[in-house]
C-alpha cells in the first residue's frame, strides 16, 4: 500500500468514524465538541479537516473523505490556521447547502505550494451567488478574505445541480516553514 493510499485510507475511516460517532451523540442528544485547529490541537491538516463533521456536529447523509498527496511538509503557524478555517467552511457550506452525496476534501503537498480543495456533488452555487456571496451570509467572503491575508489564490468552481469545487493554491514561500540549512 503506498504512502498516499494509506493517508487516505486512514483519514476515511477517521471521516467514516465521525459520521458515526454523530449519528449516535445526535440520538444522545450530545455535545458539540471543541472546534481545533491543527496549530491548536497538534493534528495534522488532514486529521483536523476528517474531524470536522464531528467537531461542527454536521448532519450526517454524505459520505465525507480527506485525500492527502505528497509528502506533507509542516506548515507555518498562521498560513495553517488560515488554510484550516478556509476548508472548513468549505466543508461546512458543502454539509449545510448542497445536498450531496459525497464530500471530499483533497490535500496536496507539492514543490510549488499547497493545494487544498474541497469538492462535492450537489445542487452547485446560482452564479451570482458564487460571485457575491448568498445575501447575508458571510463564509464565501470570509474565505476570500482569509486566502487574501496569506496571498493565496482561492477559486470557487460550481455548477447547477453538478457540485462545486473551492479550491486554494498557497505558493510554497508563504505555506512551507523553511528549512535552514548550515554549511
Amino acid at each position: 500500500m503506498g504512502f498516499v493510499s494509506f493517508v487516505q485510507a486512514r483519514l476515511q475511516y477517521k471521516a467514516m468514524r465521525s459520521a458515526s460517532d454523530f449519528a449516535g451523540a445526535a440520538q444522545d442528544g450530545g455535545a458539540v465538541r471543541a472546534m481545533g485547529s491543527p496549530a491548536e490541537s497538534g493534528a495534522s491538516l488532514g486529521e483536523a479537516l476528517a474531524d470536522v463533521p464531528q467537531d461542527l456536529s454536521l448532519p450526517p447523509g454524505a459520505s465525507f473523505r480527506v485525500v492527502v498527496y505528497g509528502r506533507a511538509r509542516e506548515l507555518r503557524a498562521g498560513v495553517c490556521e488560515e488554510v484550516y478555517r478556509i476548508a472548513r467552511e468549505a466543508i461546512i457550506n458543502a454539509y449545510r447547502h448542497s445536498r450531496a452525496r459525497h464530500i471530499e476534501a483533497e490535500i496536496e503537498y507539492r514543490s510549488s505550494g499547497l493545494r487544498v480543495a474541497v469538492r462535492d456533488n450537489g445542487c452547485g452555487i446560482d452564479a451570482r451567488e458564487l460571485e457575491s456571496g448568498r445575501n447575508g451570509y458571510w463564509g464565501l467572503r470570509g474565505m476570500r478574505d482569509r486566502a487574501r491575508r496569506i496571498s493565496a489564490q482561492l477559486s470557487l468552481f460550481s455548477r447547477v445541480a453538478r457540485g462545486t469545487e473551492v479550491e486554494l493554491r498557497v505558493p510554497d514561500r508563504v505555506a512551507f516553514k523553511q528549512s535552514v540549512s548550515f554549511r
